[in-house]
């Protein structure tokens, strides 16, 4: 395995040198005398199946964080035998190093989605429209993501549970984040309360970290806050970050669900598969298979028992609208004719940050990527210990959380994140376009100081008002959906960033980052300039220029009871007025948890399975 992360680490920073300049001949060269070693060295994955049976129990659309739990799960029953459908390729090692979880955005392994065009936000975007990156590929978003392993606050799914969603209360759900997660850090090993050991998720701490996270952490105290274990009783406090890796590596759903049973033969697995249509029975009114295309052409498979949607936030809405399941008057419109009137693509909620905010130091302690590619001990302490600035994911380190309308209470409910990242958009050259930064606006705002070592914070709305919708282009299946995001909608969500902003200026002026000389970069965006840098007018005008996705997209199935208007499930994931259909990935949340969702994705899945046992008369 480490020969091929390696070969696949080399070939990747050389493609980063193809697209913004040499950084030394030596790696190109290097690539290529690689580049035929990237392979597989061992199948961890199950196998693509590519004549699949024409009938299944359970066919799941989607290998993400969601659909590998669940196939996991359904599968283990005896007598069940499960299709698993996923539009992408099989993961590979060069995906499971967690320092180049940005480059993985511009690979095939991403349905590069982009917003609507904007008047409002991502005005310093290439044609005002931001990058929603999400997983086209075996454990989805998992894969993409920068593995930060976050549940929330226990209120937020009180609130669930308060919002008509009976059996969802953090009483409920805590047990299936226990099931899920395997704790590999001894001291939070030991709380048996909060934590579990040989659940299926690895967590652990990132074995490396930069002064600069420290730092962050020691300004933190100083101003005020304390440490925490952030998915223990409370949640407000500064903590290093828990993260979904095991041995300095990523570990994804693929791996942690399907790894395992790849050689399990109820479960079939189909991949490079786009799901077209969900197939409804017009006299019963239930789901009777999937209809998909693989290799350009059109198939069918039939589900005896059930259809279960795990595409995510963006794709689970748009095959729900497609087979007819959505708001009538947006059906008719494209011609789609209308099996039952839901709100679908509604409630399109995101965790968005101020972008682009970056602060300089004068001394070499941040990540730089020509300064990790110049470095043969890095590479050296990652291939041989799995340790070293390759294992930093994406460059976040730590994270704070705040209740800013009850700062000193530990048991507050957080509506901001301070997420620490300890480079910049100027630190590796393809951040630039991972963000989709207007390249005219990066060159005046941000160019001149491309050598400078920097740190970033991403001051994050943790309990947003705004919501956005998602809604066809047209019949076209293979065409993308429109995404409007609806950022700043209402006024009160901006402001919280603004904080954020002053927040972590305060923080950058403690002793801790001082002795790294940590500056404010000051040039202003030209647009916000005559409201005075600095001000909170001006941070609210950056921040509508630079607003970075975390890429928390969820909502846009939302669950709750029938009498609740804009609901598509109900509380067991059943689609309301269509039979043997259920949701079950980030779109079902009725409200987003302060939480990095792909640990709430893997409770909803884990206690999803359950429910589907019982519904099908299977003791759990």
């Amino acid at each position: 395995m480490a020969k091929a992360a390696l070969c696949a680490m080399v070939l990747l920073l050389a493609a980063v040198q193809c697209q913004r300049g040499p950084y030394r001949p030596s790696i190109l060269e290097a690539s290529l005398r690689s580049i035929w070693e990237i392979t597989r060295m061992g199948r961890t994955e199950p196998r693509d199946t590519r004549d699949v049976l024409p009938e299944y129990d359970f066919i799941i659309v989607g290998a993400g964080t969601a659909g590998c739990a669940l196939a996991n799960r359904l599968s283990s029953v005896e007598g069940w035998k499960v299709l698993l459908i996923e539009a992408g390729r099989e993961e590979n090692y060069m995906m499971d190093i967690p320092i180049v979880a940005n480059m993985l955005q511009f690979s095939e392994a991403n349905w590069k989605y982009r917003t609507v065009p904007s008047d409002t936000a991502c005005l310093g975007m290439a044609n005002r429209q931001c990058n929603y990156p999400r997983g086209k590929v075996m454990g989805g978003s998992s894969v993409l993501n920068y593995m930060i392993y976050n549940r929330g606050h226990y209120r937020d799914y009180d609130q669930w549970e308060l919002m008509g969603n009976p059996g969802w209360g953090y009483r409920d759900v805590l047990k299936y984040f226990l099931r899920l997660e395997d704790m590999t850090i001894p001291d939070l090993a030991r709380d048996k309360v909060y934590h579990n050991v040989g659940g299926p998720v690895a967590v652990s701490y990132i074995p490396w970290h930069t002064p600069l996270a420290a730092a962050f952490l020691e300004a933190g105290m100083l101003k005020g806050g304390w440490p925490v274990d952030y998915n223990g009783p409370t949640q407000a406090g500064y903590s290093y970050l828990q993260v979904t890796m095991r041995n300095g590596t990523r570990w994804s759903s693929n791996r942690a669900y399907l790894g395992p049973i790849r050689d399990r033969r109820t479960l079939h697995v189909t991949k490079q598969s786009v799901a077209t249509r969900i197939l409804i029975d017009p006299v019963t009114r239930e789901a009777t298979g999937i209809e998909f295309v693989r290799d350009r052409r059109r198939r069918v498979v039939r589900a005896r028992r059930e259809v279960i949607i795990s595409a995510g936030a963006i794709n689970s809405p748009q095959l729900l609208m497609l087979s007819g399941i959505g708001p009538r008057a947006h059906l008719q419109e494209k011609n789609i004719p209308v099996v039952q009137d839901l709100a679908v693509g509604y409630n399109l909620m995101d965790h968005v940050s101020a972008g682009a905010v970056l602060f300089l130091v004068n001394q070499s302690v941040s990540l730089r990527a020509e300064r990790i590619l110049d470095s043969h001990d890095d590479y050296v302490d990652y291939i041989a210990y799995h340790t070293g600035p390759m294992s930093i994911p994406g460059g976040c380190e730590s994270v704070g959380f705040i209740d800013l309308k009850d700062p000193n209470n530990p048991d507050g409910w957080p509506d901001l994140e301070l997420l620490f990242n300890s480079g910049s958009v100027i630190s590796e050259p393809t951040l630039r376009d991972n963000f989709g930064i207007d390249e005219a606006l990066y060159q005046k705002i941000f160019a001149h100081v491309e050598g400078r070592d920097s740190w970033m914070p991403l001051p994050m709305l943790m309990r947003p008002k705004s919501k956005g919708r998602v809604m066809l282009r047209d019949r076209n299946p293979l065409r993308k959906p429109l995404i409007f995001h609806n950022y700043f909608q209402y006024p009160e969500d901006l402001e919280v960033l603004v904080d954020g902003v002053l927040r972590t200026i305060e923080l950058s002026n403690t002793e801790p980052f001082q002795r790294f000389g940590s500056t404010l970069h000051d040039t202003p965006i030209p647009a916000c300039k005559s409201k005075g840098f600095g001000t909170r007018a001006y941070w609210r005008c950056h921040i509508r220029h630079f607003p970075f996705t975390i890429y928390h997209q969820s909502g846009t199935c939302k669950m709750g009871p029938r009498s609740d208007p804009n609901a598509v499930v109900d509380s067991r994931l059943r689609v309301h007025g269509v039979g043997r259909l259920r949701v079950v990935d980030a779109s079902i949340m009725p409200a987003i948890p302060a939480a990095h969702t792909n640990a709430p994705t893997y409770m909803i899945a884990e206690k999803a399975a359950d429910m589907i046992k019982e519904d099908n008369g299977v003791p759990v």
